[in-house]
């Protein structure tokens, strides 16, 4: 695993059953996320008293900050099955009527990446979220008909880290919609000696701050940075009394630095401080100043960059801020 992999924040499929062993069960377990925890829990609270099916949630947010778990919580606390799927495995309404028809009372349907769904199948959802039927055209041309299909009452809960990319009916048909935040250093450092204990890894208090202070404030990276200096214990033989060093030595070896950033983070930085002088540079440029896709550049380096204020974005191009020369130890150009 490379270092741009240890610090991104999409899952992977060897990862599949080592954060499912980690996720909690409940919101009372759940870390992080304060205000959505408690809007959730009156939403499914008041779903039970009224003994009706919850409203239909939507969760936005950066990849690795939980909307997986939370739909999984939501499942389990409404006491209701879960049936899950993705908006890329839709590819036309006949996928999702199929999905749709096969849901019993009360089901939770999860559709991860929503915003990425077929066109047609946005269109039947709309009905099926609003008045639980959906009409199936039999036949083409003049002759084709409509035939209507009752569904059983559901929860759909969608996920996107694309919120603006949903088309407004689509939006406002979601009962509830929660912003997921990235995480706090505190709440990180508590999701890792939580992970730590579950994993029978002994980890001091100040080597799991170590961890957390650069995880990128995400919960996904902060426990694959956790298994990398747990697989570094293991190989080494080193005595949990050294869980400081420990994490220090994983992460100099992953290409971790002390604020989050990795090899492609500090590589796109510096050609923007040194090979182009502190000047504006285009994407594409810029792209292949470090040896990688524009997409990735913008899709994965870039968000965190400006998030720690360490690269601008402006219609000249991309420019290094004071804060990155500083964190390079180097001196700012005047014009920077």
């Amino acid at each position: 695993m490379s270092a741009n992999e240890v610090l991104s924040g999409e899952g992977e499929p060897g990862e599949v059953g080592f954060e499912a062993a980690l996720r909690p069960k409940s919101l009372a377990e759940f870390v992080g996320q304060p205000k959505v925890r408690e809007q959730l829990s009156l939403l499914i609270e008041a779903a039970k008293l009224r003994a009706h099916a919850p409203d239909h949630i939507l969760l936005a947010g950066p990849p690795g900050l939980g909307k997986t778990t939370l739909a999984m919580i939501v499942a389990h606390e409404s006491g209701a099955p879960l049936r899950l799927t993705s908006g890329p495995a839709i590819q036309n309404a006949g996928d999702l009527a199929a999905i749709l028809s096969s849901l019993t009372e009360g089901e939770v349907l999860f559709i991860d990446e929503i915003h990425r769904m077929s066109k047609t199948a946005e269109e039947m959802l709309y009905l099926a979220m609003e008045d639980f039927r959906v009409d199936i055209m039999v036949g083409t041309g003049p002759g084709a008909t409509s035939i209507p299909l009752d569904l059983a009452k559901f929860t759909l809960v969608g996920a996107t880290t694309r919120s603006g990319m949903l088309p407004n009916p689509l939006r406002d048909r979601f009962g509830f919609t929660a912003h997921l935040e990235y995480y706090s250093e505190q709440e990180l450092t508590a999701v890792i000696s939580r992970a730590a204990q579950l994993l029978g890894f002994e980890l001091s208090g100040n080597a799991a701050s170590m961890i957390a202070s650069r995880s990128r404030g995400t919960p996904r990276i902060a426990n694959r940075l956790l298994r990398r200096v747990r697989d570094f214990a293991l190989v080494k033989g080193t005595p949990a009394s050294e869980s400081l060093a420990v994490v220090d030595q994983a992460l100099q070896l992953y290409e971790v630095d002390e604020r989050g950033l990795d090899r492609l983070d500090r590589a796109v930085l510096d050609a923007l401080t040194t090979k182009f002088n502190g000047r504006p540079v285009g994407l594409t440029t810029l792209a292949i100043a470090v040896g990688e896709e524009p997409e990735t550049i913008e899709a994965v380096v870039e968000p965190f960059l400006v998030r720690e204020g360490l690269l601008l974005r402006t219609t000249r191009g991309r420019q290094a801020t004071s804060a990155a020369y500083r964190h390079l130890g180097l001196d700012a150009p005047q014009q920077a």
